[in-house]
């Protein structure tokens, strides 16, 4: 079932995310598979709970769409349940970042470039590994979504006063995107 995506100034996107129970693993199963679903009818790369209404730590990362430029994820699709970074590098790389919940923004955002993460996998097998380049950054900005963060937070004063404009019409419902969206109520 595609879900809505839930955009900036709705509350759920302010909470911090709760772990899930894993005892219902067929209804986490089939909430994950609804996750992918909407991911692939957004065209996005990665998307965590609370972006479709849900405050529990879920998260999920599809960068096959990406295998003609980055080959090494051809096959790259993960499920993160439970997820949470414990530690990162010093070193911070500095990227563009969009969201499917502030949609038509995208800015250069400052991120450690490598992450240690603890979480379940779509088999709730665990897993505490690091993870560098590209998909550190990916899980980092699906990350902020369970802390109740955007990465809209993560801009100077300047650059958020230079956006203020488009992140207030989202706010009023003056938007155009090519998925199904929920509003602030």
């Amino acid at each position: 079932m595609i879900l809505p995506i839930y955009l900036y100034g709705h509350p759920v996107l302010r909470r911090v995310a709760e772990d899930v129970e894993t005892t219902d693993k067929e209804e986490i199963t089939q909430f994950v598979a609804d996750m992918y679903e909407t991911l692939e009818k957004t065209g996005g790369i990665g998307l965590a709970a609370p972006q479709v209404g849900r405050s529990a730590r879920v998260v999920i990362v599809d960068l096959r769409p990406l295998a003609e430029d980055f080959p090494e994820y051809a096959d790259f699709k993960r499920t993160y349940i439970n997820s949470h970074i414990v530690d990162y590098n010093e070193d911070k790389d500095t990227s563009d970042e969009g969201c499917l919940s502030v949609p038509g923004i995208s800015e250069k955002v400052i991120r450690p470039t490598k992450i240690r993460i603890q979480y379940l996998d779509d088999k709730f097998e665990p897993h505490d590994e690091w993870v560098s380049g590209y998909l550190a950054r990916v899980i980092q900005h699906e990350s902020d979504h369970l802390e109740g963060k955007m990465f809209v937070d993560r801009l100077s004063p300047l650059r958020k006063q230079m956006i203020k404009k488009k992140l207030n019409n989202i706010l009023k419902g003056i938007v155009s995107c090519n998925y199904k969206v929920k509003f602030k109520k």
